[in-house]
């Protein structure tokens, strides 16, 4: 009887300690995953992403959002309605969307557990991917390598250059997901006096992405003429794989049409690497004045003689 009452002891701590750690597991499949709060209790969303939370105006005075190291923290201070909150993935730009709402506890209801999202079994979709059937995974299976080079039937600069025109044009809910794509760091005073200096072009670089061994960098150009600028990618300077203007003309200083974006794809290294070295211009007035200030000095010398 005392080791049946230990064993039930054992048990009971058992299941109290599972109890406490549990984790609800809600699988990501493209449909919004309900999340309900209680009032006053913080409740942690487990992601494993470096997310920003998107959270609508209407509740930012009712509810705290914090997100660090892969786990959200959602604390409601007052009851909230249903409303979908957004967790964009900051390295992909792939969208989470949760169904938040929020009640007063009840006394003696258990706390929620915390949430961890997980990908759901439906296999994603990759750049360049074709609807699977019978023939199609048969060659794959025959042939590994045809299988890998299926996945590419899109050319990844033209894959990286839609996804950054989709993160700067695009509403956030339309970015389609792009596996294996990272953001880059990118120095905000990168000099891009050389990239097109044969127009009236400003040039501010925006924003860098990798895929592979390919990067692609938005560059904002800004008319700084007071007439149209008709955009021509030959007159581009630097070692670029591909280069598409977001619009093929910009409009006059001061105009709307006066700005755009141009999407610049590198391979194996950065914009920066990628750029021609500044060139000093040769003034012809300058050069001829040293000239002669040095055939002056040569004289005198020999008259010192």
């Amino acid at each position: 009887m005392k080791r049946l009452a230990l064993a039930l002891m054992c048990l009971s701590a058992l299941a109290a300690t599972s109890g406490a750690h549990t984790v609800e597991i809600l699988r990501w499949e493209r449909l919004p995953l309900a999340v309900p709060l209680k009032v006053g209790q913080e409740r942690i969303v487990f992601i494993d992403r470096n997310v920003r939370v998107g959270v609508p105006a209407s509740i930012g005075d009712r509810m705290r959002v914090q997100s660090a190291g892969g786990a959200v923290y959602l604390r409601a201070n007052a009851p909230i309605e249903p409303t979908r909150l957004q967790l964009q993935d900051a390295d992909t730009g792939a969208l989470i969307l949760l169904d938040i709402a929020a009640e007063p506890p009840v006394d003696g209801e258990a706390e929620l557990e915390p949430v961890r999202i997980v990908e759901g079994h439906s296999p994603q979709a990759r750049y360049g991917d074709q609807p699977d059937g019978p023939d199609r995974a048969a060659m794959r299976a025959q042939s590994p390598a045809s299988g890998r080079s299926a996945r590419r039937d899109t050319p990844v600069p033209v894959v990286l250059t839609r996804f950054a025109a989709q993160n700067l044009y695009a509403p956030l809910r339309t970015v389609e997901p792009l596996p294996g794509v990272m953001r880059v760091n990118l120095r905000r005073d990168l000099d891009l006096t050389t990239l097109m200096p044969t127009l009236p072009v400003r040039a501010v670089a925006l924003a860098s992405w990798r895929l592979e061994d390919q990067w692609v960098t938005a560059v904002r150009l800004t008319n700084s003429s007071s007439g149209q600028v008709t955009l021509d990618p030959r007159v581009l300077q630097g070692d670029f794989l591909t280069a598409t203007f977001q619009h093929e003309t910009l409009g006059p200083r001061g105009t709307p049409e006066d700005t755009t974006v141009l999407y610049l794809v590198t391979r194996g290294r950065g914009l920066a690497q990628s750029l021609l070295p500044a060139i000093h211009r040769f003034d012809p007035a300058v050069h001829l004045s040293r000239m002669e200030a040095e055939v002056d000095d040569g004289r005198e010398a020999r008259h010192a003689q």
